[in-house]
């Protein structure tokens, strides 16, 4: 564990008070942002299985938009939005990464 005995950093867990170092790793690691309304971004690496959705198709909150399989299991992913299709960025059989942008979709 990489330290810096400068930066010693405070935190609390159930009302008692800790004292630690941050890891180079910890320090280094990308922000988290808040993806915009209506993209669908992948959240394990795996394989497209299935698109049950066109471009340009409208379609309701909770609607199935596609099969993604990733760590052998059978992931169905949901619209959390209602709108319309603006477009889709993969096909099926394609093999895709965490954070990959799978579906834009307009919302209504």
């Amino acid at each position: 564990m990489e330290t810096n005995n400068n930066e010693l950093v405070d935190f609390v867990v159930t009302a008692r008070k800790y004292k630690t170092f941050l890891t180079k790793k910890y320090k280094n690691r990308p922000v988290w942002h808040k993806h915009a309304e209506g993209e669908i971004y992948s959240t394990l690496p795996g394989t497209v299985m299935q698109i049950e959705v066109k471009e340009g198709q409208k379609i309701k909150e909770g609607e199935l938009l596609l099969i993604h399989e990733a760590m052998k299991m059978l992931n169905r992913i949901v619209s959390p939005v209602t709108g319309c299709i603006k477009h889709i960025y993969i096909e099926e059989g394609d093999k895709i990464g965490k954070d990959h942008l799978m579906i834009k979709i307009e919302p209504k």
